[in-house]
């Protein structure tokens, strides 16, 4: 289930959960997802999706999701990446820039987690390790007691994400993998947050203390675009972007660094996501 911050329950795609649970609930569907989560068959469609042919398929998506287009710059597409990354209005998503404030790094569906002292989470019936997810067991162990929030993505939303405060980072680090959706049915079968390919960053920030961001990405999306390598920022700058299809974003925080909105953490108590925009106010230091 998904709501909105103001209490709004929003509907789940049926069609597209009906046939997720197909591909993923039998030999043949899973014999297919192989292929289609394939390196190979993720370059093949972003090529495509980069291409101008491709600008035939923006029109019918725009219908077909709802997507309100008053809210975004929406000239000279090049391709339907064009238009997948397109760039919102600066007034439809304000920075929050009171210091102590936490904001959400994009557009997305949220749930917070608690970092036990096995560092092990359950998402929607899946479980995974901090360590498994970073591939570094020393850096996962600085979590402990802190939280995990799990920032969702789908194709309707806005594929661009920022920093959440000022501060210094580190240089990015890619982790390879298999591509699977990050729908929550997925998740019932697969450990997708280790097979996924993903990027992270540590994130020295002002307010909150160090902070690991990761970019994880999703079928047909092999391409997790980040705009700098070792730098300093500040709040409400774009970090990245994620070219077609939908990803989630991870943020790793240490322990009594933040508190989170209780209308979130009541949500995620009870197996629900809440909607969030980038720039808004989720929470705030501790």
């Amino acid at each position: 289930m998904i709501k909105t911050r103001t209490g709004q329950v929003i509907e789940t795609n049926a069609k597209q959960n009906k046939l997720l649970k197909k591909l993923y609930g039998n030999v043949f569907g899973r014999v297919l997802l192989k292929t289609l989560t394939a390196p190979a068959i993720s370059r093949a469609a972003g090529a495509f999706m980069d291409s101008r042919p491709s600008k035939v398929l923006i029109k019918p998506f725009i219908k077909r999701s709802g997507i309100d287009t008053s809210e975004y710059m929406m000239n000279g597409f090049r391709s339907y990446n064009d238009f997948f990354t397109r760039v919102i209005k600066p007034d439809k998503r304000p920075i929050d820039r009171v210091p102590s404030h936490l904001i959400s790094p994009c557009d997305s569906k949220l749930t917070v987690h608690k970092i036990g002292k096995n560092s092990i989470f359950r998402i929607k019936g899946s479980r995974y390790r901090v360590s498994d997810l970073l591939q570094n067991e020393f850096l996962a162990k600085r979590f402990g007691g802190g939280y995990c929030l799990i920032f969702r993505l789908e194709v309707n939303d806005y594929h661009r994400y920022c920093y959440i405060d000022d501060g210094t980072k580190s240089e990015n680090t890619y982790i390879a993998g298999e591509l699977h959706t990050v729908n929550p049915i997925a998740l019932e079968r697969y450990n997708i947050y280790k097979r996924n390919c993903r990027e992270y960053t540590v994130l020295h920030t002002e307010n909150f203390g160090d902070v690991v961001q990761v970019e994880v990405g999703a079928m047909l999306v092999g391409r997790i675009v980040n705009h700098h390598g070792e730098t300093a920022f500040r709040r409400g700058d774009e970090k990245g972007k994620f070219e077609f299809g939908g990803s989630t974003v991870v943020m790793l925080f240490g322990k009594d660094s933040i508190a989170v909105d209780e209308d979130i953490l009541r949500n995620s108590a009870e197996g629900i996501e809440t909607v969030v925009k980038y720039g808004e106010k989720i929470g705030k230091k501790a």
